[in-house]
């Protein structure tokens, strides 16, 4: 079964640059993998920073150049940590980090299988962000997260996929899909972002 929501598209291969970084969520523990998920990050925006050659006295691409590499390093950054912290660790089900270049917009994306019991919350969740007035869900949220700061209520606020929204212009998708794999189901998600350039 697959429930797609906000701006999801299908995964075409049809872009001329691409890349897809792998994590084997079992390989080490999350607290060392946490450590490596800026970096990650870090090299796939310095990756497509390539792409945009700025000669010494083209001031103007510099500065779209370091804005580009800035959003795609916390745009990626924020879908990894996401993706490891929500992963069901009782699957094997690996971690993919997948980047897109176009010639208006990049595509990032992150995939992970998440906890059956997750998924409603989530869902709801998504739906609210979709269908909300952003400035006043962001400030909500914003007190949520300092009110759970003070507790050990592990709710999570959804404050970086508000910054995409907000600060970036990006446009959210996501897609939920049950797999069978031998004797198991796993709930996969897939959370796209459309950044334009």
């Amino acid at each position: 079964m697959t429930k797609i929501f906000g701006e999801f598209k299908a995964l075409p291969r049809n872009s001329q640059e691409y890349l897809i970084m792998g994590f084997s969520p079992s390989f080490v523990p999350i607290q060392q993998r946490w450590r490596n998920n800026g970096l990650s990050a870090d090299f796939l925006a310095d990756y497509l920073a390539t792409f945009f050659p700025v000669s010494d006295n083209e001031s103007i691409n510099l500065e779209q150049r370091k804005e580009i590499r800035g959003a795609v390093s916390y745009i990626a950054n924020e879908l990894l940590e996401n993706a490891m912290k929500f992963n069901d660790e009782s699957t094997q089900y690996p971690i993919s980090l997948q980047f897109q270049l176009y010639s208006d917009h990049l595509m990032l994306s992150a995939t992970n299988s998440t906890p059956q019991e997750n998924v409603e919350h989530f869902q709801s969740f998504i739906q609210e962000l979709l269908h909300c007035d952003l400035q006043e869900f962001y400030i909500r949220q914003i007190k949520r997260a300092q009110e759970n700061e003070n507790t050990t209520n592990n709710n999570t606020t959804g404050l970086g996929l508000l910054t995409m929204l907000d600060d970036y212009n990006a446009k959210l998708g996501w897609k939920f899909e049950t797999l069978q794999e031998d004797s198991q189901k796993i709930e996969v998600v897939t959370t796209m972002v459309h950044l334009p350039i």
